[in-house]
Parts: structure tokens; sequence; C-alpha cells
């Protein structure tokens, strides 16, 4: 990795509330499966982003959504991070920037920033699914429940966005049809439960 992960890492530990940290372990974690997804079915061009960049975007985007910066989110990522002694790529800055084109005016254009804007909400949603499971384990969660309750209880996690989520079968976006998109992100939170505490 080109990155020194785990400065980024122990920034965003202290500066966020520990079940943003966790969301942000888990949105790492899906941005690294959706890569990987498109990169195994060829659909990555030349002038994507770089896995590293995609992954630490996805660890740092709520960066600024705690402490003196929350009231100001998205519009200090530079400043929270400057604060630890670490800046990211202008690059890495517009996908984090993505995720919230109402408040940043930034509109997904490329497959990583499609990735960050589709994935954000439905980490909530799954870990939502696990946490009424007799075992609240992510482990024990069912593709079948998690597309469930996105496709037909919209109460539900109401808080999902779920029409931003729905934009991964966009053919100029993502292009992966939704089920496949939940399955992507929950095998890929899975993959790292005991992180985020489920």
């Amino acid at each position: 990795m080109k990155y020194d992960r785990a400065k980024y890492l122990e920034a965003i530990k202290t500066q966020v509330e520990q079940n943003i940290f966790f969301h942000s372990l888990a949105l790492e974690a899906c941005m690294a499966g959706i890569y990987d997804y498109l990169q195994v079915n060829n659909q990555l061009s030349g002038s994507e982003p770089e896995r590293d960049d995609w992954l630490l975007a996805g660890l740092l985007h709520d960066i600024d959504y705690g402490g003196e910066f929350k009231s100001e989110h998205l519009a200090k990522t530079k400043e929270a991070l400057a604060k630890y002694g670490i800046e990211v790529s202008e690059t890495v800055l517009k996908i984090i920037k993505a995720h919230g084109p109402e408040l940043t005016g930034v509109k997904p254009q490329n497959k990583a920033q499609w990735a960050i804007f589709c994935a954000d909400s439905l980490t909530g949603l799954i870990t939502a699914v696990a946490l009424i499971i007799p075992s609240k384990k992510l482990v024990d969660v069912k593709l079948s429940s998690v597309i469930k309750r996105f496709l037909k209880e919209p109460k539900f996690a109401a808080g999902t966005r779920r029409k931003d989520i729905f934009m991964c079968v966009n053919p100029d976006g993502l292009n992966i049809p939704i089920e496949k998109f939940i399955e992507i992100c929950l095998i890929s939170m899975q993959k790292i439960a005991p992180e985020i505490g489920l």
C-alpha cells in the first residue's frame, strides 16, 4: 500500500465518535470490494484512481464529521487532516467530496466517486440488519435479509438514502445490479466484522 494507513487510521479514530469510526472502516472495506469486483470484470478504465486512493477516501470521508469541524462537514476535510499533520492528494479529496454532492457541488463522475456515493449509506443499513438478529453478528446476516429490508421495507433504517444506493445500477456510473452491489458490500463488511464491533 502506498499510504501509511496507520497514521490515517489513528487520525480518524481520534477525531470522530466510535460509530463514525466503525462506519469509516466499513466504507473503506466496501470501496475495496467494489474496486476488486470491477477490476475482475474488466470494468475499470486506465483513467480510474488507484485502488489505494479508493480505500483512503473511504477511510477518511467523514474525518471532519467530528469535534470542532462537525457543523461544517465536507468543507473542512483538509483542516481536519492538517490537525494531525497529514494530507491527501486532490484525487482522494475529490472522491471524498463526491459522497456529499449537495454539500460540495462535486457530482460523481468516475467509478471511485460513484462507489463512495452509493456505498456510504448502505453500510448503515447492513449494520442495522445485523443489530436486529439475535446474535447481532454480521457473519449471520443473510444477503436475502438485507435485500428484503432495502427493497420492501422503506421504514426500516428510514434514514438510509435508498435512492443514492440504487444509483449503483446507473450504466454511466458503476453499472452493478443492486443485488450484486449489496452482496459486495455485505461480504466486504463481514470480512472486517470484529474491527467494526459486529
